[in-house]
């Protein structure tokens, strides 16, 4: 099985090829170093989450595409054997359903450590995400304003705006987060 350093690399290579894009050139769309960029696809630095999201938002490409490739029809999947840690993040992510442009979302279950807490800055323009407690409890920053979810509570947000996951208890925190992405941006 490829360790996830190396299928993030891998796809970071594919689409700067794909694009015609030096390291120069996706740098600048990304907001993120040409040193860290190489480092990433040579599998000698994990990013940070916050780092990825740079990535994939320069390159206008959810963040699964540097997961996990879209799983073929009627494949079952398993979270647990899907849990993995792709970035520097304690974050757990499980990518259940990568993003396919067919559908265009991602479906991802994440595992929020105890104490754990993550300021995201916004997605594109109409990107929305649906989170659902699926065991333990969290809180999500919206419009300034940090929300308690209990387990089975569900919610969906416009994600084109800074939002934030915080678990603030002493167990882990699972949630699914449905990210669809609006049709010019599922490329």
């Amino acid at each position: 099985m490829q360790s996830v350093g190396d299928y993030l690399g891998q796809a970071l290579k594919q689409l700067r090829s794909e694009r015609g894009w030096s390291l120069d050139r996706a740098a600048q769309a990304c907001g993120v170093s040409k040193a860290m960029l190489g480092q990433i696809e040579r599998a000698e630095s994990s990013p940070t989450l916050a780092t990825l999201w740079k990535i994939a938002g320069g390159f206008k490409v959810p963040l699964s595409a540097f997961i996990a490739a879209p799983p073929n029809e009627l494949e079952v999947r398993q979270a647990e054997q899907l849990r993995q840690r792709p970035t520097s993040d304690a974050m757990l992510v499980a990518p259940l359903f990568p993003f396919d442009p067919r559908y265009g979302f991602e479906l991802l279950e994440l595992t929020l450590p105890a104490g754990y807490e993550r300021l995201s800055e916004p997605h594109d323009t109409g990107v929305t995400e649906h989170v659902t407690v699926i065991r333990g409890a969290m809180a999500l920053l919206v419009n300034g304003h940090w929300q308690a979810l209990e387990q089975g509570a569900a919610v969906r947000f416009a994600a084109d705006a800074a939002h934030g996951y915080r678990n603030p208890g002493s167990e882990p925190a699972v949630i699914h987060n449905l990210i669809c992405y609006p049709a010019a941006q599922s490329r």
